[in-house]
């Protein structure tokens, strides 16, 4: 797809495919490939540099196959290596190529989902620790109170494929009512990781019916939207051949191809990527 500009979509594992899925039932008309780096996933417990050097290096991957526009699909990487990579690396890369994020379009609607003013923020460690949230959040909407809450076993429960188990409801239920203990007038919980939906339906299950469940595939989709009307420069050079291609880091790609359809919604065939 050398020849081409599609969008690039980087995830650290499968959770950025529910992102993509999204996006794409938005946007089908483009070209995208998807990047997942499975081999060093999960990145929620792993220190700053470590993120960041692991997403710089996927993003001047997909540079190189083309991508003009790069949007990382994953909490984490948003949290920990955006600001670096948008800030100082690209710097040396031009004004041509952009790359986003999934905190700041999140953060800019999140607070039109609450009444009582008071959001819980469910995510990985690394995003929690970052309180990219907490920040955005106050930048856009001051009178809203924000609590957050790790739930460290989620993500390995999701990718082992034990999140629709009777197993998970203890690890569901334990994170939930840690958030809600921090207040009972939390109304919202935004699941702050690109994982999580496939938890949903057990999350749900364990909330009062007024509590919102917001997931970010569809704001991240409706801000790209948005993005491209509001730059053509960018928009016009985007291929439109609707194709996908999907990478990941884990040379087993038979074990990607299986788990990445569960998130993505139907089958997958990836190519195998070298990192190192």
């Amino acid at each position: 797809m050398i020849n081409n500009q599609p969008i690039g979509v980087f995830d650290s594992g499968f959770g950025g495919l529910t992102v993509f899925r999204s996006i794409l039932d938005r946007l089908p008309q483009y070209d995208y490939i998807y990047l997942g780096d499975n081999a060093r996933a999960p990145y929620g417990n792993r220190s700053f540099n470590s993120i960041h050097q692991f997403t710089w290096e996927c993003v001047q991957w997909l540079f190189n196959q083309g991508c003009p526009l790069i949007i990382l699909a994953c909490n984490t990487a948003s949290a920990k290596a955006l600001r670096t990579i948008q800030q100082r690396d690209m710097l040396n890369i031009g004004p041509a190529k952009r790359v986003l994020g999934v905190i700041r379009p999140t953060a800019e609607v999140i607070g039109n989902y609450t009444i009582t003013n008071e959001i819980g923020v469910l995510g990985t460690k690394g995003t929690v620790q970052s309180e990219s949230y907490l920040k955005e959040i106050q930048n856009f909407f001051p009178d809203i109170k924000v609590y957050q809450q790790a739930c460290p076993l989620w993500v390995p429960l999701i990718e082992n494929g034990e999140y629709d188990k009777p197993g998970a409801d203890y690890f569901v239920q334990s994170y939930l009512d840690q958030i809600l203990t921090q207040s009972p007038e939390i109304d919202t919980l935004l699941l702050a990781c690109t994982h999580y939906p496939l938890l949903a339906d057990k999350i749900k299950d364990y909330l009062p019916s007024d509590i919102n469940v917001v997931a970010q595939g569809d704001i991240v989709a409706g801000s790209l939207v948005s993005y491209l009307q509001r730059h053509p420069e960018m928009e016009q050079r985007i291929s439109r051949g609707g194709q996908q291609s999907f990478f990941t880091t884990n040379d087993d790609t038979a074990d990607f191809d299986h788990h990445a359809s569960l998130f993505f919604g139907e089958a997958v065939k990836s190519n195998y990527v070298s990192m190192k």
